[in-house]
């Protein structure tokens, strides 16, 4: 049983972390650890990070990477906005950034400069390539999946084709997060803090890593998913009685038996050439026909339930916006609620993927609109109230309304 942790702190209580972010790898980062509980800043232009105004695919980014952060709208361009950034870096524990090369350094945020001023600062970047002769290079999630393999092996022969979601900037912020979090262990032995740097392309490799093995192993070179040479029998998408599909995989010796008793393939049970695995996927061509023929005897539903009992992988292929009604996700805690800045609707969207001690990390801050805690953090940093007055009044900071 887990243990109550009810009045327990988040784990990253404590940690002071600002943010200097836009898009989706550096929010992740500020996500995920203000999720475990660090008090996170984000450092926002007067007017706002542009993300926020991103239309089509664009605009779910900061609604899913905006979360349980504050926000300072701040003139950076200016010596006093400048100062105050500086004021705030100084007592961080942790600061993240994810622009392009070289404009941390323009602005005077190097993370020499940082460290000569904090040294006790982890230094997060979250970049498009790690050291090396393309540093220099912008990159995006596409990018990153076009030259790290993984477009080529998720389309098909000659069509290579990004995954559905920006699955490298988001792994590319959880690396980030892994390194932040080392970093901070090691400064208690070091005393000091750190340089971390996650990037794009070399997540993306690191994430083909099992491709580039086969190859490296069997001098075989591995096929695009849609052609691969699968590594069991059944793996695969089958139709129903009302032609929805269903994925259903059957991945050992043991599940075979059950799967062969339960759908009544006698012949298959007693066939000595299926009894080990390798055999069946050298005999796909007879068994997955079969199959197919069997399962368009079921609705959906029946299928579901009937797989469900045998304990085998199986899915539903939902859309994104099913997962809003996902029983398990809405009777688990999966979906936290939040309210969008501009116009309060309310809305949920996932929580983080991990239980500490039998619980879900939660909601802290909602959506901040841009600057809704500036004056409160420079009240924070000891800027008195007559001070922060002026500077909001000369729009070097700005304080967001309600």
């Amino acid at each position: 049983m887990p243990n109550d942790n009810s009045t327990a702190p988040l784990p990253l209580a404590g940690l002071k972390v600002v943010e200097f972010t836009h898009m989706v790898m550096g929010p992740t980062v500020g996500m995920v650890l203000g999720d475990l509980g660090a008090d996170v800043i984000k450092v926002e232009p007067i007017g706002g990070d542009n993300t926020r105004r991103l239309l089509g695919a664009g605009s779910g980014y900061f609604p899913m990477y905006g979360r349980n952060k504050r926000s300072l709208s701040v003139d950076l361009k200016s010596d006093e906005g400048k100062q105050i950034a500086f004021d705030l870096i100084d007592k961080a524990d942790v600061l993240i950034e994810n622009f392009r090369p070289g404009a941390m350094e323009a602005l005077g945020f190097g993370e020499k400069a940082l460290a000569a001023r904090n040294p006790n600062l982890i230094y997060c970047s979250a970049k498009g390539f790690l050291s090396g002769p393309y540093e220099h290079r912008a990159a995006l999630d596409e990018v990153a999946q076009m030259m790290g393999g993984l477009a080529y092996m998720t389309g098909p022969p000659g069509r290579p084709l990004r995954a559905g979601s920006s699955v490298i900037d988001v792994m590319g912020g959880l690396f980030g997060v892994i390194g932040v979090l080392a970093a901070l262990i090691q400064r208690g032995t070091l005393g000091r803090g750190q340089t971390v740097k996650s990037a794009l392309f070399e997540n993306c490799v690191f994430m083909v890593g099992q491709h580039m093995a086969q190859y490296a192993v069997t001098g075989n070179a591995a096929r695009p998913m849609p052609v691969r040479i699968s590594a069991w029998a059944v793996y695969d998408q089958f139709r129903t009685k009302e032609d929805d599909i269903v994925f259903v995989g059957v991945v050992t010796d043991g599940q075979w038996v059950s799967f062969c008793k339960a759908f009544g393939l006698d012949d298959f049970a007693a066939d000595e050439t299926l009894a080990r695995n390798n055999g069946r996927v050298q005999a796909r061509d007879r068994v997955i026909p079969r199959v197919q023929e069997l399962f368009q005897n079921f609705t959906k539903a029946e299928l579901l339930q009937k797989l469900e009992e045998i304990g085998l992988p199986f899915a539903p292929i939902n859309r994104p916006e099913d997962l809003f009604e996902d029983p398990h996700l809405v009777e688990s805690g999966g979906l936290l609620e939040l309210h969008l800045p501009d116009d309060q609707r309310s809305i949920r969207l996932p929580a983080l993927p991990v239980e500490i001690d039998g619980k879900r990390p939660t909601i802290i801050h909602d959506l901040a609109k841009p600057g809704a805690h500036s004056r409160q953090v420079l009240a924070e940093l000891g800027y008195d109230t007559t001070r922060i007055d002026d500077l909001q009044a000369r729009g070097l900071i700005a304080q967001a309304e309600g």
